[in-house]
């Protein structure tokens, strides 16, 4: 199989010229809403934007909702193509892809690269990878991480009327992928909350918020129009988009608030308050724009909340923190992690999370916080403000193994409550099992398996209530309910890149948008951060720096590991553009108050030590490639 290797060209200058680049072809096991037999030789005459993914990822949630608006404009011009790597086994399974494409409300046609074909074609190292292709098949354009989609549309600007006054492009209307029967009850339901005499769930792919009968039998009310927006207002007139983790404030919290139950708003990276009185909903914390750091009134993903210490403490998965919401002043703050993607303990500030996706406390207990961290397949624990790790190992570690916690296995857990007894219940999604840990014994056991993809559970009178999210359904375990795991533990199949012992010249490649520049009003303009998984795999190199470049050095006596690399670049629309190089670009001032974008990036690269391997590691965050010019890609094997 053909690989591309971006391996020359500097971090953010103009990136050599060469021979054009021919785009593998998409090889994989199927199509969602596609024919099996779909080609890149078939879509000749648009330009194809693939977007490397995997439904577990957040970030790769993050860029489907920011291609959403590039699609439709140019949905004439322009076909985007999913291409669906997976990074745990459920992933692998097509039912799973195809409920995901559902859920999500993807329109454009995904590829079932289970086996990873079209990823290592295209040399693909993070979740998510962009990348663009011209009408004549060529390579244009390679991104990874969230915030391109305005550098996509100003590449698209450009090369658009080029391409139709070369008479290659060829111009039709996508067609989207048929709708979906509609349920009439619940469609994939996340989170559930109970009010006492009734339940409320997150209805997530309905946009909206269920009130259920105790019973979760019967439907109470609805709060949302069903339409995907942020807007406030009475049940019928509001708009959510994807929400998910609810908490009921104290009664007198509720009193001062005027509003009842949190929302933690996705795909709006907002929290929203709803006052039960009347089912009205407002906007407490968040802009609908996802985070940046000059950004202060924006989220990043809000999945789960809970009320502990005073505070709503909210799973920040966009960014893998904990922050904390005080009802009382309206305010927003980073509470614990670096943003950093990883499983690192320590205290507060210094911790890595990995998409925290579910927070549990026992009722009156302001000693523990219990943290669901889903991409570690982990349960963590919050005390003391120190961050503990009761099960799990790593961003590529995962199974489905009861025992002691050192040997337990989950595979993306999504929720959990804390039982009487002190133990908690964790809805082992990606497993379809409910499982149970005892801190007294740090023993994990397994009470159900069998279940569509379960997000989180409540204690009711005669066991625990169930969201079983992919059969759009709440169900009962019954509490003396016993099953068994499978004893297995996995690794991530993802390949390893190889790189030698001793020095390694990392290379972080981005070039500012067309009729953009670095935008240095708050600082440098960009941003590297390196470590490494153990630690004892870097000599040197380690820490954050402007720089896109880096020197590292390899300790030879470990095996491998994983990198993790963060990388970020600001760039704001230019006022006068009067030269074509980037010393050039970076010169011109911004437009005052233009709105300005923040390309971001985390990489956990899993790697082996080889003598062999090349010296240079190089990584896209953002390069768009001239006409007549190459990426530094090597050309792909006939």
């Amino acid at each position: 199989m053909s690989r591309l290797d971006m391996s020359d060209g500097a971090a953010s200058g103009t990136l050599r010229a060469m021979a054009r680049i021919r785009a593998p072809e998409l090889v994989g096991r199927g199509w969602v809403g596609a024919p099996h037999d779909t080609t890149l030789a078939s879509l000749r005459g648009r330009f194809v934007l693939l977007d490397f993914w995997t439904f577990c990822c957040i970030n790769c949630l993050h860029v489907v909702e920011e291609l959403r608006p590039v699609e439709k404009r140019w949905q004439r011009e322009l076909s985007v193509v999913g291409v669906h790597s997976p990074k745990f086994s459920h992933e692998a399974d097509p039912t799973a892809l195809a409920d995901a494409v559902l859920r999500y409300g993807i329109e454009h046609p995904v590829l079932d690269d289970s086996d990873m074909v079209t990823w290592q074609a295209y040399a693909a190292k993070a979740w998510p990878t962009l990348v663009l292709i011209d009408p004549e098949g060529f390579i244009v354009g390679r991104y990874a991480g969230e915030g391109h989609a305005h550098a996509i549309e100003a590449v698209l600007d450009e090369l658009v009327p080029r391409a139709r006054a070369a008479g290659t492009l060829r111009e039709d209307d996508r067609v989207p992928l048929p709708p979906e029967p509609s349920h009439a009850g619940l469609l994939f339901p996340t989170s559930i909350l109970d009010l006492g005499d009734s339940l409320l769930v997150s209805d997530t792919a309905h946009h909206q918020l269920a009130l259920l009968d105790s019973d979760g039998e019967r439907m109470l009310a609805r709060v949302g129009s069903g339409e995907r927006g942020l807007r406030d207002g009475c049940a019928e007139e509001s708009q959510l988009n994807e929400p998910q983790g609810l908490c009921r404030l104290p009664d007198d919290v509720a009193a001062a608030a005027g509003y009842d139950v949190v929302v933690a708003d996705t795909f709006n990276h907002a929290l929203r308050g709803l006052r039960l009185s009347d089912m009205t909903l407002r906007t407490i914390a968040g802009n609908g724009r996802a985070w940046t750091l000059h950004d202060r009134d924006s989220l990043s993903s809000p999945w789960d909340v809970t009320w502990w210490r005073d505070r709503v403490w909210v799973a920040m998965a966009g960014i893998h923190q904990l922050w904390t919401f005080d009802p009382g002043t309206g305010q927003t703050q980073p509470s614990a992690g670096t943003r950093v993607e990883g499983l690192h303990d320590g205290s507060l500030p210094r911790a890595w999370f990995a998409q925290p996706s579910g927070l549990a406390t026992a009722s009156g207990d302001s000693r523990r916080l219990w943290v669901v961290d889903a991409e570690t397949s982990a349960l963590r624990w919050v005390e003391d403000d120190q961050v503990h790790t009761a099960v799990g190992t790593g961003l590529f570690d995962f199974g489905f193994r009861d025992g002691d916690a050192r040997s337990a296995r989950l595979q993306h857990p999504l929720g959990a409550t804390v039982l009487a007894d002190g133990s908690v219940a964790l809805a082992d999604t990606y497993n379809g099992a409910v499982r149970r840990f005892d801190p007294a014994t740090a023993l994990m056991t397994t009470l159900a398996t069998g279940l569509a993809e379960p997000t989180q559970l409540i204690a009711g009178r005669e066991g625990l209530l169930v969201v079983e999210s992919a059969a759009h359904r709440l169900v009962a375990v019954p509490w003396d309910s016993r099953a068994g795991a499978t004893d297995e533990a996995e690794h991530s199949e993802r390949p390893p890149t190889a790189i030698p012992p001793g020095d390694l010249d990392l290379v972080v490649l981005f070039t500012p948008p067309p009729r953009q520049c670095l935008d240095d009003r708050y600082g440098a303009p960009t941003r590297l951060s390196v470590s490494a998984t153990p630690p004892a795999l870097l000599r040197s190199g380690q820490g954050t720096s402007a720089d896109l470049t880096r020197r590292l050095s390899i300790d030879a006596a470990v095996d491998g590991g994983v990198l993790h690399v963060s990388a970020s670049a600001a760039s704001c629309e230019e006022a006068a553009h009067e030269g074509t190089g980037a010393d050039d670009c970076r010169r011109s001032v911004a437009v005052p108050g233009a709105a300005c974008h923040l390309h971001q990036q985390d990489w956990g690269i899993p790697v082996v030590i080889d003598a062999q391997a090349s010296s240079l590691l190089t990584l896209a965050l953002g390069a768009a490639v001239a006409p007549g010019q190459g990426a530094s890609i090597d050309q792909p094997a006939s």
